[in-house]
């Protein structure tokens, strides 16, 4: 499998650079295409690639680059499903797949591979799935996927008895064909993406496909209380078990303020360092793929009692002159920042705002009863100030965070949160929301200099 084969790689990025030098190594004729300039690159890696024989095509798509003469197209998760170049290449009869996929198919068939996807709650189902396998077993156990690590980077790493936890993400999920995890998991699933998946049942198909590929010895743990995870995965053949924040079932389950798994107490929901309804139910996956391994109690409380979840992600950064300060900029719609604001009974001061995209704050109505003030910034201040007055919520507006911050450390009272939780996209002033939440933790740290 991909032996002296000559192949297209559609877009760089991380996991193009990585399928790119296994490609090289297996004696493949390898071209990467990438529409942005080449100064727009990692200059490191275009050299080493280079030096590597790797034919480097950047700044456009040219018309004439892709013909038969190809046995595979590697895209990028970020590519448009229905690029040209995709396009043309089902046309030709070109097998079009990921680096997931690429990187699936060469693997070594004694390692265990874990995969975790759903709308929400992925990323820190993920890391903290990772952390507990990885205090219960060491070195065995790899992080990978859409959480940065792509899964080429660790083929020449693998050894026998390791253990891959890995976040798929509907991008990856779009060209995945015979990847097939021992264990998988569905956190939940509700309409996202659809800009770049073109329809909510095409998201569907994409998310479950993975499930499908399962055989009746591999586990699939599922979110019972989502109704579109169990009607996307009703015809399944691998053996389901099941998670639950709201009932007790045959599987994990909160019950008086504990999480029991198959009838036995695990822990505490108390223990729980991580705040929010949403993070029990993260918790509660985690726990059921680390049963699987046989992971005790002790070393799963001992991890879930001190993780402090994903950062910029409902991210608790300090806690200065009694006021918390959380980090929740990955919060860039509607529905995250409902999940933030549910997160907590003390009184918040809510710092709301970014790019303009129509965003209705309306929505944040029935969540909103528990903050103090609202602190608007970025390009739709404005409408953040018109639903605060409409709300009659204290309301300040600044252009930027910088200026913000200084109103919520003095709006702020000991026993009270700074809540960073925009509801909106960073693009109107950075280049990603990390570095709004970066910046943000950057100004909590000055507090206590």
């Amino acid at each position: 499998m991909f032996l002296k084969q000559k192949i297209l790689i559609l877009g760089m990025a991380r996991s193009g650079y990585e399928a790119a030098k296994v490609l090289i190594e297996r004696e493949c004729d390898v071209v990467l295409n990438d529409s942005k300039s080449e100064d727009k690159m990692n200059k490191d890696q275009v050299e080493e690639l280079r030096n590597l024989g790797v034919r480097l095509i950047f700044g456009s798509h040219p018309d004439d680059l892709l013909d038969d003469s190809f046995d595979f197209l590697i895209k990028n998760p970020g590519v448009p499903i229905d690029h040209i170049y995709v396009e043309k290449a089902r046309e030709l009869g070109i097998e079009v797949i990921n680096e997931v996929e690429m990187a699936y198919r060469l693997l070594p068939e004694d390692v265990t591979l874990i995969g975790i996807t759903g709308t929400n709650g992925k990323t820190t189902t993920t890391t903290l799935t990772y952390e507990i396998l990885k205090e219960a077993f060491g070195d065995r156990v790899h992080l990978a996927g859409n959480i940065g690590f792509p899964l080429c980077s660790f083929l020449k790493k693998l050894k026998k008895d390791d253990i891959i936890v890995m976040e798929v993400s509907c991008q990856q999920g779009e060209n995945l064909k015979e990847f097939r995890p021992h264990i998988a998991l569905f956190t939940n699933l509700t309409e996202a993406h659809i800009d770049f998946m073109k329809t909510y049942e095409h998201y569907k198909m994409v998310k479950s496909k993975m499930f499908y590929n399962q055989k009746e010895e591999d586990v699939a743990i599922l979110n019972i209380e989502n109704e579109d995870v169990l009607e996307v995965t009703k015809n399944i053949l691998s053996t389901t078990k099941y998670f639950s924040s709201k009932n007790e079932v045959n599987g994990c389950y909160i019950k008086e303020d504990a999480i029991y798994y198959y009838g036995e107490k695990v822990l505490n929901t108390a223990d729980v360092f991580i705040k929010g309804r949403h993070n029990l139910e993260n918790v509660m996956a985690s726990i059921m793929i680390s049963k699987e391994f046989g992971v005790s109690d002790d070393v799963i409380l001992s991890v879930i009692s001190t993780f402090k979840g994903v950062e910029h992600r409902l991210e608790y950064v300090d806690t200065v002159d009694g006021v918390k300060y959380y980090n929740d900029t990955e919060a860039t719609n509607i529905k995250c920042t409902q999940i933030a604001l549910s997160s907590f009974k003390e009184p918040q001061i809510l710092i709301l705002g970014g790019l303009e995209r129509g965003q209705n704050f309306e929505e944040l109505t029935p969540y909103i009863g528990g903050v103090k003030a609202i602190v608007g910034i970025g390009q739709c201040r404005n409408r953040v100030l018109e639903y605060g007055t409409s709300i009659d919520k204290p309301t300040y507006i600044f252009e930027t965070l910088k200026e913000a911050f200084p109103k919520c450390v003095e709006l702020a009272s000991s026993g009270e949160v700074v809540l960073l939780s925009p509801a909106s996209a960073s693009w109107d002033q950075y280049k990603e929301c990390e570095e709004r939440g970066g910046e943000f933790k950057e100004y909590v740290s000055m507090l206590n200099k």
